[in-house]
């Protein structure tokens, strides 16, 4: 189960409208629709039951939900324990922009007739 699934579950099952979950995420709803079923095929069950009106999580989606919650809090939390990193380095630059074609030149005048 990678990172992306496990994203695109939360989204779905928290919002319970994969269309609506697939705009927050910023994938398509199909692309989003068949990383739920890779994943419900990872884990041998159904997260969501497709036979209802709506869209209604499953138990184990439920559980797997308060899980996902669970350490995504907890990876959080570390990551908001942790010192920062090295002292933060100014952009030196390199001296001139690179030339763009099709752009003037700088410091080069038109030629007049």
């Amino acid at each position: 189960m990678s990172n992306d699934q496990m994203q695109h579950f939360v989204a779905a099952a928290k919002q319970l409208h994969f269309a609506h979950a697939a705009k927050s995420v910023g994938v398509s709803r199909a692309t989003l629709v068949s990383s739920v079923k890779r994943l419900e095929a990872d884990l041998g069950y159904p997260l969501f039951d497709y036979s209802a009106d709506t869209t209604t999580l499953t138990g184990a989606g439920a559980a797997l939900l308060a899980t996902a919650e669970a350490e995504r809090a907890r990876t959080a939390a570390n990551v908001a324990a942790r010192p920062a990193g090295g002292k933060a380095k100014a952009s030196k630059g390199k001296g001139r922009a690179p030339a763009v074609k099709g752009a003037p030149r700088v410091g080069k005048r038109r030629q007049s007739r």
